[in-house]
């Protein structure tokens, strides 16, 4: 898999870093220590600041406006839009409106600032994709979610932002399987585990305010801790994992209806490809094999995440990042493994029957 990960050439290092694991790829920097926020910033290569500058164009041709006579190749102002630039090398990221407001890495940082470095917390990961126009951060939280007694998921804060105008701010719970790094991403009762915040003018005070993720993580720990380990208990067939697996990766209502008809020497190469791939990792690969997951339900829910986790290919990480963290193909899926693994958890193989 590519990476996308920026290289500053001014440096001469990827912007990266990573707390005694190995980066990305081999890249980036991995030091020993928990850093503070400042050295997170330096060593992940965010210490950049963004602009936003108005934005021109030429005029083509010879032509009579409002300004009068415009010559080809006369320079006009872009209303009501703007570049981001970086201000240490110029490099364009992204073209925004006028209500956009640039919320610089260090402002990013802020938001774990008032929780990490208490009580256990620390950041672990920071970088830059691309030109630099999306950034990323993790801070580790204390303690497991502890399934069984001797599975383990580490319990994680994420926060992603854009210089690009192509999103918002996002700032989520992620609980991360030790054993395969597998992204345990999932809403619960129908309350979601992300805060999303808007590049508007006030986007730097809703960002400082945004500490009510910690509530969302504690609560959220405590009801996945207590559904994992139901499900654990919750015995599946192969079958059923294969009925849930089509389930939870259906595109359409077209493949749907093939499916609920039995009709399944129609289906796509493509559809049946990557069900039989989350199909084997759900009952192969040797993480699999643990008591907690082996012909489980909560088996059957990582063979879902597993294989977009582990086995899918990506154009690059931040496709990856994108589908898994941001809503995504991938977030879409395991939430729709979720909802059927919450289903069958309280009807059994009644879900899977034909209306």
């Amino acid at each position: 898999m590519s990476h996308d990960i920026n290289f500053n050439e001014h440096t001469g290092k990827h912007s990266f870093f990573s707390v005694q694991e190995k980066a990305w790829h081999g890249l980036g920097q991995i030091v020993s220590d928990y850093p503070t926020s400042h050295e997170a910033i330096h060593y992940a290569g965010l210490d950049y600041d963004v602009a936003k500058t108005p934005l021109f164009t030429t005029g083509q041709g010879l032509s009579i406006g409002s300004e009068g006579m415009v010559q080809t190749g006369t320079t006009l102002s872009v209303p009501d839009y703007f570049a981001t630039i970086r201000t240490d090398n110029n490099a364009v990221l992204g073209v925004v409106g006028k209500d956009y407001e640039v919320i610089q890495n260090r402002d990013a940082f802020s938001f774990f600032d008032s929780i990490v470095g208490g009580d256990g917390i620390f950041y672990e990961t920071a970088g830059a994709l691309g030109k630099g126009e999306r950034i990323f951060i993790t801070a580790k939280l204390p303690d497991y979610i502890r399934v069984g007694a001797d599975d383990l998921i580490e319990k994680y804060l994420f926060l992603s932002t854009s210089h690009d105008g192509s999103g918002s701010i996002t700032a989520a719970f992620t609980p991360i399987r030790i054993v395969c790094a597998n992204t345990l991403n999932a809403a619960m009762h129908n309350k979601t585990n992300t805060i999303r915040i808007r590049h508007t003018s006030n986007a730097k005070q809703r960002l400082e305010q945004a500490h009510q993720l910690m509530g969302i993580s504690n609560t959220l720990s405590l009801q996945m801790e207590a559904l994992f380990n139901t499900w654990s208990k919750v015995r599946i067939t192969d079958k059923e994992v294969k009925q849930l697996i089509q389930a939870a990766l259906v595109p359409n209502k077209e493949v749907l209806q093939k499916l609920k008809a039995g009709e399944e020497d129609e289906l796509s190469t493509c559809f049946v490809n990557m069900c039989d791939a989350a199909c084997e990792y759900a009952m192969s690969n040797e993480t699999q094999q643990m008591q907690t997951t082996k012909g489980t339900l909560f088996g059957a829910y990582n063979g879902v995440t597993g294989y977009f986790q582990n086995v899918r290919k990506y154009k690059n990480d931040e496709a990856k990042l994108k589908s898994i963290l941001l809503g995504g193909t991938a977030s879409i899926r395991t939430q729709a493994a979720f909802n059927l693994c919450t289903g069958f958890a309280k009807n059994g193989a009644d879900i899977f029957k034909l209306n």
